[in-house]
Protein backbone atom coordinates (compact mmCIF):
# COMPACT_ATOMS: atom_id res chain seq x y z
CA UNK A 1 0.00 0.00 0.00
CA UNK A 2 1.57 3.30 -1.07
CA UNK A 3 2.09 6.28 1.24
CA UNK A 4 -0.51 8.48 -0.48
CA UNK A 5 -3.22 5.84 -0.19
CA UNK A 6 -2.31 5.16 3.45
CA UNK A 7 -2.55 8.86 4.21
CA UNK A 8 -5.93 9.08 2.49
CA UNK A 9 -7.30 6.13 4.45
CA UNK A 10 -6.02 7.61 7.72
CA UNK A 11 -7.72 10.92 6.87
CA UNK A 12 -11.02 9.20 6.11
CA UNK A 13 -10.75 7.14 9.31
CA UNK A 14 -10.16 10.30 11.36
CA UNK A 15 -13.25 11.95 9.86
CA UNK A 16 -15.40 8.89 10.51
CA UNK A 17 -14.09 8.70 14.07
CA UNK A 18 -14.90 12.37 14.63
CA UNK A 19 -18.44 11.81 13.36
CA UNK A 20 -19.01 8.68 15.43
CA UNK A 21 -21.08 10.60 17.94
CA UNK A 22 -24.72 11.71 17.54
CA UNK A 23 -23.98 15.23 18.80
CA UNK A 24 -21.17 15.78 16.28
CA UNK A 25 -23.34 14.44 13.46
CA UNK A 26 -26.01 16.90 14.54
CA UNK A 27 -23.46 19.74 14.40
CA UNK A 28 -22.30 18.83 10.89
CA UNK A 29 -25.91 18.44 9.69
CA UNK A 30 -26.63 21.93 11.00
CA UNK A 31 -23.55 23.39 9.30
CA UNK A 32 -24.13 21.57 6.01
CA UNK A 33 -26.29 24.34 4.53
CA UNK A 34 -24.77 27.35 6.29
CA UNK A 35 -22.53 28.72 9.03
CA UNK A 36 -23.34 29.41 12.67
CA UNK A 37 -21.64 30.92 15.69
CA UNK A 38 -20.94 28.67 18.69
CA UNK A 39 -23.64 30.42 20.72
CA UNK A 40 -26.18 29.91 17.92
CA UNK A 41 -25.25 26.23 17.69
CA UNK A 42 -25.58 25.81 21.45
CA UNK A 43 -29.08 27.33 21.33
CA UNK A 44 -30.17 25.36 18.25
CA UNK A 45 -28.96 22.05 19.69
CA UNK A 46 -29.87 22.80 23.33
CA UNK A 47 -26.32 21.84 24.28
CA UNK A 48 -24.26 23.22 27.20
CA UNK A 49 -21.41 25.45 25.98
CA UNK A 50 -18.68 23.33 27.60
CA UNK A 51 -19.96 20.15 25.91
CA UNK A 52 -20.30 21.96 22.59
CA UNK A 53 -16.71 23.24 22.91
CA UNK A 54 -15.50 19.66 23.33
CA UNK A 55 -17.33 18.44 20.23
CA UNK A 56 -16.16 21.43 18.17
CA UNK A 57 -12.56 20.73 19.20
CA UNK A 58 -12.84 17.12 17.99
CA UNK A 59 -14.30 18.23 14.65
CA UNK A 60 -11.64 20.92 14.20
CA UNK A 61 -8.83 18.48 15.00
CA UNK A 62 -10.20 16.07 12.37
CA UNK A 63 -10.29 18.85 9.77
CA UNK A 64 -14.08 18.77 9.42
CA UNK A 65 -14.84 22.35 10.46
CA UNK A 66 -13.04 25.68 10.69
CA UNK A 67 -13.73 29.10 12.20
CA UNK A 68 -13.89 32.51 10.58
CA UNK A 69 -13.86 35.80 12.48
CA UNK A 70 -16.98 37.91 11.87
CA UNK A 71 -16.54 41.02 9.76
CA UNK A 72 -19.34 42.58 11.82
CA UNK A 73 -18.98 41.84 15.54
CA UNK A 74 -15.27 40.99 15.83
CA UNK A 75 -15.90 39.17 19.09
CA UNK A 76 -17.92 36.57 17.18
CA UNK A 77 -16.71 33.66 15.07
CA UNK A 78 -18.61 31.52 12.58
CA UNK A 79 -18.15 27.79 12.26
CA UNK A 80 -18.21 26.30 8.79
CA UNK A 81 -17.60 22.95 7.14
CA UNK A 82 -14.32 22.70 5.27
CA UNK A 83 -15.21 22.30 1.57
CA UNK A 84 -15.17 18.74 0.27
CA UNK A 85 -14.61 17.08 3.65
CA UNK A 86 -17.97 15.32 3.76
CA UNK A 87 -18.38 14.68 0.03
CA UNK A 88 -18.17 10.93 0.52
CA UNK A 89 -20.71 10.89 3.34
CA UNK A 90 -24.50 10.95 3.20
CA UNK A 91 -26.00 14.44 3.08
CA UNK A 92 -28.83 15.78 5.30
CA UNK A 93 -32.42 15.57 4.02
CA UNK A 94 -33.48 17.82 1.14
CA UNK A 95 -35.48 20.99 1.79
CA UNK A 96 -37.92 23.05 -0.26
CA UNK A 97 -38.52 26.75 -0.97
CA UNK A 98 -40.50 28.90 -3.36
CA UNK A 99 -37.50 31.17 -3.97
CA UNK A 100 -34.01 31.85 -2.64
CA UNK A 101 -33.32 35.37 -1.36
CA UNK A 102 -29.63 36.23 -0.96
CA UNK A 103 -28.96 39.09 1.45
CA UNK A 104 -25.90 41.17 2.26
CA UNK A 105 -25.62 44.64 3.76
CA UNK A 106 -25.26 46.85 0.68
CA UNK A 107 -26.68 44.47 -1.97
CA UNK A 108 -23.80 45.65 -4.14
CA UNK A 109 -21.61 42.56 -4.62
CA UNK A 110 -21.89 39.21 -2.80
CA UNK A 111 -25.68 38.89 -2.85
CA UNK A 112 -25.89 39.77 -6.57
CA UNK A 113 -23.10 37.32 -7.41
CA UNK A 114 -24.72 34.59 -5.31
CA UNK A 115 -28.06 35.04 -7.08
CA UNK A 116 -26.34 34.93 -10.48
CA UNK A 117 -24.51 31.72 -9.58
CA UNK A 118 -27.73 30.23 -8.24
CA UNK A 119 -29.64 30.92 -11.45
CA UNK A 120 -26.97 29.01 -13.35
CA UNK A 121 -27.20 26.02 -11.01
CA UNK A 122 -30.90 25.66 -10.14
CA UNK A 123 -34.41 26.08 -11.48
CA UNK A 124 -35.55 27.47 -8.12
CA UNK A 125 -35.85 31.28 -8.61
CA UNK A 126 -33.34 33.56 -6.88
CA UNK A 127 -33.25 37.28 -6.03
CA UNK A 128 -31.07 39.50 -3.86
CA UNK A 129 -31.47 42.38 -1.43
CA UNK A 130 -29.65 44.37 1.24
CA UNK A 131 -30.28 45.55 4.77
CA UNK A 132 -28.71 48.94 3.93
CA UNK A 133 -28.60 49.14 0.11
CA UNK A 134 -25.85 51.03 -1.69
CA UNK A 135 -26.51 53.38 -4.59
CA UNK A 136 -25.31 50.92 -7.24
CA UNK A 137 -23.74 47.52 -7.84
CA UNK A 138 -20.00 47.70 -7.18
CA UNK A 139 -17.93 47.88 -10.39
CA UNK A 140 -15.73 45.08 -9.06
CA UNK A 141 -18.73 42.76 -8.89
CA UNK A 142 -19.72 43.64 -12.45
CA UNK A 143 -16.17 42.95 -13.66
CA UNK A 144 -16.03 39.65 -11.75
CA UNK A 145 -19.35 38.53 -13.24
CA UNK A 146 -17.97 39.32 -16.70
CA UNK A 147 -14.78 37.31 -16.03
CA UNK A 148 -16.80 34.30 -14.88
CA UNK A 149 -19.41 34.64 -17.65
CA UNK A 150 -22.20 35.24 -15.13
CA UNK A 151 -25.27 37.12 -16.38
CA UNK A 152 -25.66 39.93 -13.87
CA UNK A 153 -28.80 42.03 -14.33
CA UNK A 154 -28.01 45.71 -13.76
CA UNK A 155 -30.58 46.12 -11.01
CA UNK A 156 -30.28 48.85 -8.44
CA UNK A 157 -29.56 47.56 -4.94
CA UNK A 158 -32.85 47.05 -3.11
CA UNK A 159 -33.88 46.89 0.52
CA UNK A 160 -34.95 43.56 1.95
CA UNK A 161 -38.45 44.90 2.64
CA UNK A 162 -38.93 45.61 -1.08
CA UNK A 163 -38.01 42.11 -2.16
CA UNK A 164 -38.91 39.56 0.50
CA UNK A 165 -41.93 37.31 -0.06
CA UNK A 166 -43.54 34.63 2.07
CA UNK A 167 -41.96 31.31 1.21
CA UNK A 168 -38.48 32.76 0.51
CA UNK A 169 -35.47 30.88 1.81
CA UNK A 170 -33.33 33.72 3.17
CA UNK A 171 -29.58 33.14 2.79
CA UNK A 172 -27.28 35.79 4.26
CA UNK A 173 -23.85 36.06 2.59
CA UNK A 174 -22.61 38.82 4.89
CA UNK A 175 -21.84 38.62 8.61
CA UNK A 176 -23.30 42.07 9.30
CA UNK A 177 -26.59 41.13 7.64
CA UNK A 178 -26.71 37.83 9.53
CA UNK A 179 -26.18 39.57 12.84
CA UNK A 180 -28.82 42.17 12.00
CA UNK A 181 -31.46 39.67 10.85
CA UNK A 182 -30.82 36.91 13.37
CA UNK A 183 -33.25 34.01 13.00
CA UNK A 184 -34.98 35.69 10.04
CA UNK A 185 -32.19 34.16 7.96
CA UNK A 186 -32.59 30.42 7.43
CA UNK A 187 -29.01 29.94 6.21
CA UNK A 188 -25.80 31.92 6.63
CA UNK A 189 -22.68 31.82 4.44
CA UNK A 190 -19.77 33.71 6.02
CA UNK A 191 -18.13 35.06 2.85
CA UNK A 192 -15.48 37.82 3.16
CA UNK A 193 -16.46 41.14 1.61
CA UNK A 194 -14.37 41.78 -1.54
CA UNK A 195 -15.36 45.45 -1.78
CA UNK A 196 -12.89 46.97 0.76
CA UNK A 197 -9.89 45.43 -1.03
CA UNK A 198 -11.48 46.10 -4.40
CA UNK A 199 -8.98 44.02 -6.38
CA UNK A 200 -9.96 41.29 -8.90
CA UNK A 201 -8.44 38.53 -6.75
CA UNK A 202 -10.74 39.37 -3.83
CA UNK A 203 -13.83 39.33 -6.05
CA UNK A 204 -12.72 36.09 -7.71
CA UNK A 205 -12.24 34.51 -4.27
CA UNK A 206 -15.78 35.54 -3.30
CA UNK A 207 -17.15 34.06 -6.54
CA UNK A 208 -15.25 30.80 -5.91
CA UNK A 209 -16.58 30.44 -2.36
CA UNK A 210 -20.13 31.36 -3.33
CA UNK A 211 -19.96 28.92 -6.23
CA UNK A 212 -18.97 26.08 -3.91
CA UNK A 213 -21.78 26.95 -1.49
CA UNK A 214 -24.33 27.10 -4.30
CA UNK A 215 -23.18 23.79 -5.75
CA UNK A 216 -23.59 22.17 -2.32
CA UNK A 217 -27.07 23.53 -1.60
CA UNK A 218 -28.71 23.64 -5.05
CA UNK A 219 -29.09 19.88 -5.58
CA UNK A 220 -30.78 19.58 -2.19
CA UNK A 221 -33.33 22.34 -2.69
CA UNK A 222 -36.61 21.66 -4.45
CA UNK A 223 -39.09 24.26 -5.66
CA UNK A 224 -42.51 24.59 -4.04
CA UNK A 225 -45.52 26.24 -5.64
Amino acid sequence: MNTERTSGLARRAAIHAALADPARLQITDTLFAGDASPSELAALLAMPSNLLAHHLHVLEQAGVITRRRSEGDRRRTYLQLIPGTLDTLAAPPARAAQRVLFVCTANSARSHLAAALWRRASTVPAVSAGTHPAAAIDPGAIAAARRHRLPLPRLRPRHLSEVRHDGDLVVTVCDLAREELGRQAAIHWSVPDPVPAGDPASFDAAVAELSHRVERLAPRLAATS
